[in-house]
């Protein structure tokens, strides 16, 4: 039998399918649970694989499953394919210039990450059918990271009790095994409900819901003195009860976003935050009512596994781009401010390097110091499965997350190169550990133990639905 480096030829000559998948997702960019162009897309792509499809994964109707090999252990390669709303822009193009005003993007790569990801999965049941080797590898195709949580629904769901070791990826600015730092995360809306009347005759007898959640904001902003200086309170008003501003709103609601460093941690915090909610009521004489809309677990790390990824990313080396690679890279990074490049090295830390527009390197295992991070819902998955990321370098160092300039880099050749980088380093970890099943009780071993004590409390309760549209041709 080969070694597992081999895998690399069965991902290089995958490369043109991927990358044209990446880019059809690319071209039309869907957000939280709308993602039904991208699930066919990766759906079509894995029966001409010849993987075994499941749809409507965890009953998410853009959720998909592709399983191959037989016997063995079974190893999970996680992608993703949604996008962000509000950010169009046209590809390669070093100015803000949109494709469809206020239309979506993809501002955070994930057209590129759900593509590496499936393109490892392919290489690997390639392999494993051309050794003869036991084994399953699983692509999940999984909608709604931002903000939607779909991975939170699968694990209550169950769809990874049976899985030995979970792998993914995502696209960055620099190239090397993710630090396992992560904030956990829960999404609620609160709704004040009062009484409407005229805000100049009587005044007196309404009780405005919108004080309530202008209220409610004060007290939030005062608590964040008292808060441990890890965690993240964010909020948008969602509804402002009208535009009128002669009639007392009789209704208004407020999204908070609250993020901690762990479950614990988070759990104490939402509850604080519900007491400012009933204060507020309590002050305005309205009556409020809180729901959780997503929630995300913070990143469980394993020690074997990064160990293991970081030795293959070592094996491989460094991306390779070229001249022209550089050169457009630059032409973005000229549109950074200098606070952007500084902070994209700090995430990092990394020493910034003048003049320098794409990663040729890979950082040290356990890169960067924690302090700038936000959350994902892999983190879930990694409370009940060992898991392991890397970050694969695909746009210019500095490129803010969520920008208009990240989504023109999103199909241009370094985009694809560095896809390609991923994919190799996910299927030769995938590889390393179906053929060393000594290795994956190590990496279970390191699970237990970090779990030991602290008991996984899924950030959705299970009373709490995924919102999900009606999807269309009446799927």
């Amino acid at each position: 039998m080969k070694n597992s480096d081999s895998v690399w030829d069965f991902v290089e000559a995958k490369r043109e399918a991927f990358f044209a998948l990446s880019d059809r997702v690319w071209d039309a960019p869907e957000t939280n649970y709308e993602e039904f162009h991208a699930c066919d897309e990766h759906t079509r792509l894995l029966i001409e694989e010849g993987f075994r499809v499941e749809r409507n994964v965890a009953g998410l109707p853009t959720a998909v499953m592709g399983e191959a090999g037989e016997g063995g252990p079974v190893i999970a390669i996680l992608g993703e394919f949604d996008a962000l709303p509000g950010l169009s822009q046209e590809a390669g193009v070093a100015e803000e210039r949109p494709l469809v005003s206020g239309g979506n993007g993809h501002a955070c790569g994930h057209n590129l990450l759900g593509s590496g990801s499936m393109m490892a999965a392919a290489a690997v049941k390639d392999f494993l059918a051309a050794n003869g080797l036991k084994g399953r590898v699983r692509y999940y195709g999984c909608p709604a990271e931002e903000g939607g949580s779909s991975k939170g629904f699968m694990v209550r769901a169950g769809v990874f009790d049976d899985v030995d070791i979970a792998i993914s990826w995502h696209p960055a600015a620099f190239s090397g095994v993710n630090n396992p730092i992560s904030l956990a995360c829960n999404e609620l809306n609160f709704h004040f409900a009062g009484r409407a009347s005229h805000a100049s005759a009587t005044p007196h007898l309404g009780r405005s819901a919108l004080d309530a959640v202008e209220l409610m904001n004060v007290g939030a902003n005062y608590m964040r003195e008292h808060m441990p200086s890890s965690a993240r309170i964010h909020y948008a008003i969602t509804d402002a009860g009208g535009a009128a501003p002669n009639v007392v709103q009789a209704r208004a609601t407020v999204r908070y976003l609250i993020r901690a460093r762990t479950l614990t941690e988070l759990l104490g915090l939402v509850e604080r935050v519900k007491k400012i909610a009933e204060g507020a009521a309590l002050m305005t004489e309205t009556t409020v009512r809180s729901e959780v809309v997503s929630g995300d677990a913070n990143l469980v790390g394993n020690t074997p596994l990064e160990e293991c990824m970081f030795a293959n990313l070592q094996r491989l080396g460094p991306p390779a781009f070229d001249a022209a690679d550089n050169a457009a890279a630059l032409k973005f990074q000229q549109t950074f401010s200098q606070q952007d490049i500084a902070a994209s090295y700090a995430r990092f830390g990394i020493k910034p390097k003048k003049g320098q527009a794409l990663c040729d390197f890979i950082y040290p295992l356990g890169g960067g110091d924690g302090s700038i991070v936000g959350s994902t819902d892999v983190g879930t998955v990694s409370w009940v499965v060992p898991t392991v990321q890397m970050r694969g370098a695909t746009y210019a160092i500095g490129t803010p997350g969520h920008s208009w300039q990240l989504v023109a880099q999103g199909k241009l050749p370094a985009a694809h190169k560095g896809m390609e980088y991923a994919a190799k380093v996910m299927a030769s970890t995938a590889l390393d550990l179906i053929v060393n099943p000594a290795l994956i009780e190590a990496a279970k071993a390191d699970h237990r133990e970090r779990l030991d004590g602290n008991p996984f409390v899924n950030p959705i309760p299970d009373d709490v639905s995924p919102p999900l549209p009606e999807s269309p041709n009446g799927r």
